[in-house]
């Protein structure tokens, strides 16, 4: 008889090859947490490779979950539970696995072949290697065959439902309900219902094999989390981009444009937004990144909300588009789902190394705004402001994401659009004292005039032109008076900015600022130092270009900043050059998010550095109070 354990939060990590299902495995597994009311981080992790040796360490791929009865930012630093399908997927994830946690092993793949390719010279399950965990060697392959014995699939088929095992025993193990599950399995193979079955039954039989073997003793459960009442849905960052443009239309008033090529880990955008033609959405996909820029920019002169993303290799043979953006002043929502670089580099592995790119990666004197989202439902509001300030200023918007931000998920109240301000775009039909590039006086923006629109005839182009008339011009004093009228456009942006999102007091010993998807181990690091007494803020940056205007206020009150950013340094760059004081930064290149831990660290040493420093200031003052007088 087992019994049951409450836990207060749990990380899994499904690991396999790529063709073993854990991204299925892992999302099914999120659905039964959300449905279970646990606030929830995922993070996903893919290999580049397409179709990457089957068995090999490279083509492992694996999908983690922290689950939680209270508030969580991350996906966990380490797992509490590892499953892993084959000796590939052991070798590259167990010196992750706490110490004491527990590992689920497909013992059927542990065969000589497998564990040669993995780089093991005997079994590590046949040794003491693992004796630190608790191991569970189940052979998962058998199991999976024997269970669809009599099934008129075939032996390959009947193999590729073994994920659905590993689902049905961590289903017992953590209490989840069957019966939802079932029925999303016969709804996801509604095509072919005899794969639906099979895997119906190979689900069965992992859950009841947790429920009847000997070796589980326990049922852990974790409760429901308490979340501001309101309908929840769990969303990815792709797809919370993919909404956040389409309301953001809808707000001005407008329908999308979207052309693009596909990139990982930026190609789920195009999917996302063409389930939403019905909303006036219109997608193309183009023979290239150029194309896909071009065609933007024909869709915004076109009065489009016009909209295009890729990754830093797409967004590289887009810059001089976006250039020609810049001068024509078209509003362009320009999306970088950020990956490791340079070139190919890591396509599936998260990184933001592209902000230098975003902010002078064209030739001349050719600011855009920028703007990052920090988590995956954050992306739907980012999404909406890039919009806003993309047509209300006419300006190509850069909006920063990243492969971690894309493809985690999390859970997401539904807004009510109703209660969101509009911001209805109105172009210009009186032709009379019309001048192509005649300003806003607030936002120095120039009217957005529909081509073809009687009297309001013009030509806009990469040539400079005239500050007033449009017209083609080489002189020199002109150059100078559009080149900075332009760059104070952008500066403006910061009078929509809102309020610096700040955790903590306004001085004290440490301010950590961040960007992008390092928000969640951020802010945890932050909250759990707090706990202890430290006197530590943290401020997490919306607005790269123009620099939020309430940092500028707070970063002078604290003994020590700290810049943590996944590159080798490219915001604390931009920093050091805006306040001209010394900025520390933690950097990693990795491929990998930030552990709260690693930051919790570095946080800790500059706390410690600060407490020495006042200490050292207040000897020294009463040495010299004690002193006689000269």
């Amino acid at each position: 008889m087992s019994k049951t354990q409450e836990l207060d939060r749990v990380v899994i990590r499904f690991a396999g090859d790529s063709g073993d299902g854990m991204q299925l495995t892992g999302t099914e597994f999120t659905k039964a947490a959300a449905e279970a009311g646990n606030d929830i981080s995922t993070f996903p992790d893919f290999p580049a490779e397409i179709r990457a040796p089957a068995g090999s360490l490279f083509g492992v791929s694996g999908f983690q979950l922290h689950f939680s009865s209270g508030e969580i930012h991350t996906p966990g630093d380490a797992p509490d539970v590892l499953v892993v399908m084959n000796p590939a997927a052991l070798k590259t994830n167990i010196k992750d696995l706490v110490d004491g946690g527990v590992l689920i092993v497909n013992s059927g793949a542990f065969v000589e072949a497998n564990l040669k390719k993995a780089g093991y010279t005997s079994s590590p399950l046949d040794d003491d290697s693992l004796a630190k965990y608790r191991v569970h060697a189940v052979d998962i392959s058998h199991l999976t065959v024997t269970a669809l014995d009599g099934s008129s699939l075939s032996t390959k088929e009947k193999g590729r439902s073994k994920n659905f095992f590993a689902l049905g025993l961590v289903f017992w193990m953590y209490g989840r309900d069957l019966e939802n599950e079932i029925r999303r399995i016969h709804q996801q193979f509604a095509k072919r219902p005899e794969l639906g079955d099979a895997n119906v039954t190979v689900f069965k039989a992992g859950y009841h094999f947790g429920e009847t073997a000997e070796v589980f003793q326990t049922v852990y459960k974790v409760p429901a989390a308490k979340f501001a009442p309101g309908t929840y849905r769990n969303i990815t960052g792709n797809e919370a981009l993919a909404m956040g443009l389409v309301v953001g239309a809808h707000l001005a008033g407008k329908h999308v444009f979207y052309a693009g090529y596909p990139i990982t880990p930026a190609s789920s955008i195009l999917h996302s937004l063409a389930k939403f033609k019905n909303y006036g959405v219109l997608t193309l996909q183009t023979e290239d990144e150029i194309a896909a820029m071009g065609a933007a920019l024909g869709a915004a002169y076109g009065g489009a909300v016009a909209v295009t993303a890729s990754s830093g290799p797409g967004i590289a043979l887009k810059q001089e588009g976006i250039g020609l953006g810049v001068m024509t002043e078209l509003p362009v929502v320009v999306i970088n789902v950020q990956r490791g670089g340079p070139s190919t580099g890591l396509p599936t592995k998260t990184e933001q190394s592209d902000l230098f790119q975003a902010l002078y990666g064209r030739n001349g004197e050719s600011p855009v705004p920028v703007i990052a989202a920090k988590s995956p439902g954050d992306s739907f509001y980012a999404a909406i402001e890039a919009v806003k300030i993309a047509t209300t200023y006419m300006v190509p918007v850069f909006l920063l994401s990243d492969g971690y931000i894309a493809n985690g998920s999390e859970p997401w109240p539904l807004p009510d659009v109703s209660t969101m301000e509009r911001f209805d775009i109105a172009h210009r039909t009186e032709p009379n004292g019309y001048y192509v590039y005649e300003r806003d006086p607030e936002t120095l923006a120039r009217a957005w005039v529909i081509p073809g629109t009687p009297g309001l005839e013009h030509r806009i182009g990469g040539i400079e032109k005239d500050f007033l008339t449009g017209n083609i011009s080489y002189e020199a004093v002109n150059h100078e008076r559009q080149t900075k009228v332009r760059a104070d456009k952008v500066a403006r942006v910061a009078q929509s900015i809102g309020e610096l999102d700040l955790r903590g007091e306004t001085s004290g010993d440490a301010l950590v600022i961040g960007w992008g998807g390092t928000f969640g181990a951020l802010r945890q690091a932050t909250e759990e130092l707090r706990a202890q007494g430290r006197r530590v803020s943290h401020a997490h940056l919306r607005w790269l270009s123009p620099l939020e205007p309430g940092l500028e206020k707070i970063i002078g009150n604290f003994r020590h900043v700290m810049v943590a950013e996944l590159n080798s340094g490219q915001l604390i760059t931009v920093l050091r050059a805006r306040f001209l004081i010394d900025i520390k930064g933690l950097n990693k290149v990795q491929g990998q998010p930030f552990m709260v831990r690693e930051v919790v660290a570095a946080l800790e040493a500059l706390c410690e550095t600060a407490t020495t420093s006042k200490t050292a200031a207040s000897a020294a003052a009463a040495h010299a109070s004690q002193a006689s007088p000269v």
